[in-house]
């Protein structure tokens, strides 16, 4: 097993790194590493990570999703074996520290030579560097989801509204 976490701080708020991050499909535009991402689900993201002509395609399960927080994962591909989570701490109004930390468990030959070439703090490092460079050049996030995952299951964001029991006939 191979572990990493690598912290950055960020100059923008705290909601902004946050929603920004959670905008999966804009990582191939600052990770090296990320040539596409697709949200299959709230929940379930599909992710091609590769270097050079070599490409490798895993998906991931949003397992705990809290707003300005937290966003933690698994990979539910066995060979590429991973579990990971970034958090997010406002250290002033326009400054948030990014923490990521990540688990491989990688099966097989393709799994252990995927962790070795990502799993090192540099490499990780650098990437998080490239994330302070995008969303600082931006000064503010692209979109955002605000969404709660507990357990990998999307919690409603507000109860559902009354309803009548008589189709048509409105409420209060």
């Amino acid at each position: 097993m191979n572990s990493v976490e690598e912290s950055i701080e960020v100059a923008v708020p705290l909601r902004t790194a946050y929603n920004q991050w959670t905008q999966f499909k804009t990582f191939p535009r600052f990770m090296s590493s990320v040539k596409e991402v697709e949200q299959l689900r709230p929940h379930l993201v599909r992710w091609v990570i590769g270097a050079g002509p070599v490409r490798r395609e895993f998906t991931v399960e949003i397992v705990e999703q809290r707003p300005d927080s937290l966003v933690a994962w698994r990979c539910l591909d066995r060979w590429a074996g991973h579990r990971g989570e970034v958090s997010f701490r406002g250290l002033a109004p326009d400054r948030t520290e990014v923490v990521l930390r990540m688990r491989f468990e990688p099966h097989g030959v393709k799994g252990r030579v995927l962790a070795r070439a990502g799993a090192t703090p540099r490499a990780v490092r650098a990437e998080l560097g490239r994330f302070k460079e995008f969303i600082e050049g931006l000064g503010q996030e692209c979109g955002a989801w605000r969404g709660v995952v507990h357990h990998g299951h999307v919690q409603p964001l507000e109860p559902d509204p009354p309803r009548s029991r008589v189709a048509g006939w409105p409420v209060g």
